[in-house]
């Protein structure tokens, strides 16, 4: 692998992505156009930024990997990440545009008046973003240090760097850019190398699945996960998609409650377009690099299968395009992380200025950061997973009630919100503490999104109805401006 030719991809996304930025900081100068860049992105340019700052690490390297280690129960994540966003469309798209708010916790305190749900709401927030933000870190350091040589440490510190710059120069209006550009290059950075390593097995007379060896019943049971196990994924897969900070906050950019479902729609066709890459790549991985299923390695499939396939220059130019599509994965969402964070921090610590939110930013930066380099790189994909399952407990059923059912209360929120993220958070500590063993039990800690989820629902319910004289007086003017469209609002004023 020619690690000259990576490095000048890694250099070359990160100059475009600073140039893109600059050009926000030249666009940005009110508060709106830091927090929501002023509530003016077209559908398909927001859908475009959406797709780039949802592809993250778990998806550019992380899915391929998981179908090298798991074959087929490996598609439950591309499914249950695309599936997510018709959730997001059916339900909570619209409605969250218009609550007029720029954070979710701004949401919480719009719908409740609460001051203590509205700090709780923001410390999930920079919980999750957090733990988001972490794997991304995990996959530069493994992307920059097999494609380089170089220590992984500098990938990390590489990408949150210029993170920090490109949000400091205009938040929302900088990544806005940033990321619409970012998809489309990720979407190249997979496309291209599929295509080629497919031409190169027909022309040589081979075959990508081995003669469909791959497939064998045998070799799938031997990997296959529990039906539980499955159900569980795919729950905090469709849920989780609801309670994802960074995805939320973009719905916010959007001029009115139709564009965010227009918005929403387009990104459904280009995540289903952008998923058919790692999954074709996972099935060649399958083929041809069958070791990394048990090296622990794995996520590094998509890095290594051009070398393996066709090598020499040809190989190291089609490595170096995947290592650059793979650094725009872990800019854009830790860019769209960071905004979320550096909002939610601003507003409860430094009134919401545009001060204050480029403070926040550097704070929302450094933590992540040294989370990173303390700790060790981990399945993408899996770590990605346990962080939907949080937010699938906590965020989701705040959002989808609280839409959705005019009898939620503040206590009712407060305590499914504490309840999913005990109940979640303990479980996902304990299975990382513990042996990794087959067994009922284990799927249930490691992946407890069939019972924390419900769980949530139930408390909030139960709590609320047992608190209806603290129902807001409010409630229903703040409900008929999330559901009534945007014209009825004007024809009546």
């Amino acid at each position: 692998m020619n690690s000259t030719v990576s490095l000048l991809a890694v250099l070359i996304v990160s100059v475009a992505t600073v140039t893109i930025a600059i050009n926000g900081l030249r666009l940005s100068r009110t508060t709106g156009d830091f927090y929501v860049a002023s509530r003016t992105v077209p559908p398909w340019w927001n859908a475009s930024a959406i797709g780039g700052e949802y592809l993250s690490a778990a998806s550019f390297l992380g899915i391929a990997g998981l179908i090298v280690v798991s074959g087929q129960d490996g598609l439950w994540f591309p499914i249950g990440y695309t599936a997510g966003y018709l959730m997001l469309l059916l339900f909570v798209a619209a409605p969250l545009r218009r609550s007029r708010a720029y954070t979710i916790p701004d949401f919480a305190q719009i719908r409740f008046g609460s001051m203590p749900l509205r700090r709780l709401t923001s410390f999930l927030v920079i919980v999750i973003c957090w733990l988001y933000i972490v794997p991304q870190l995990h996959g530069a350091a493994l992307t920059l240090g097999i494609s380089t040589g170089l220590p992984g440490w500098m990938g990390a510190a590489l990408v949150m760097g210029i993170v920090c710059m490109t949000v400091l120069a205009g938040g929302m209006r900088s990544i806005t850019f940033v990321q619409a550009f970012q998809y489309w290059l990720k979407l190249a950075a997979l496309a291209i190398p599929t295509v080629f390593l497919l031409l190169h097995l027909d022309l040589q007379g081979q075959s990508a699945t081995l003669g469909g060896a791959i497939f064998d019943v045998e070799a799938q049971q031997t990997t296959a996960k529990g039906l539980y196990y499955n159900i569980s994924l795919l729950v905090a897969l469709l849920f989780g998609t609801l309670g994802l900070p960074h995805v939320l906050v973009r719905f916010y950019t959007n001029p009115d409650g139709p564009s965010a479902r227009k918005t929403t729609a387009i990104v459904l066709g280009l995540l289903t377009l952008f998923y058919l890459f790692p999954t074709m790549l996972g099935i060649l991985g399958r083929a041809y690099t069958p070791e990394l299923a048990s090296s622990g390695n794995a996520d590094a499939t998509v890095l290594l299968l051009p070398g393996r396939i066709i090598g020499g220059t040809a190989g190291d130019a089609l490595t170096a395009i995947i290592v650059g599509g793979a650094f725009a994965a872990f800019l854009s969402t830790s860019s769209g992380l960071v905004v979320s964070l550096a909002g939610a921090i601003s507003q409860d610590l430094f009134q919401g200025t545009v001060r204050g939110f480029r403070i926040a930013t550097v704070m929302a930066t450094a933590v992540p950061l040294l989370l990173a380099l303390g700790t060790n790189t981990f399945a993408l994909a899996g770590a990605i997973g346990s962080v939907f399952a949080f937010t699938a407990s906590t965020i989701c059923p705040l959002l989808l009630l609280g839409i959705w059912w005019r009898g939620l209360t503040s206590t009712g929120a407060v305590a499914g919100l504490v309840t999913g993220a005990l109940s979640c958070g303990s479980a996902l500590v304990l299975a990382a503490v513990l042996p990794t063993t087959q067994g009922s039990f284990h799927d249930m800690v490691s992946q407890p999104a069939a019972w924390s989820v419900p769980l949530a629902f139930l408390v909030m319910i139960a709590v609320s109805l047992g608190t209806k004289d603290r129902i807001p007086s409010r409630v229903d003017a703040v409900l008929a401006r999330l559901h009534v469209p945007e014209q009825s609002h004007d024809r009546n004023g």
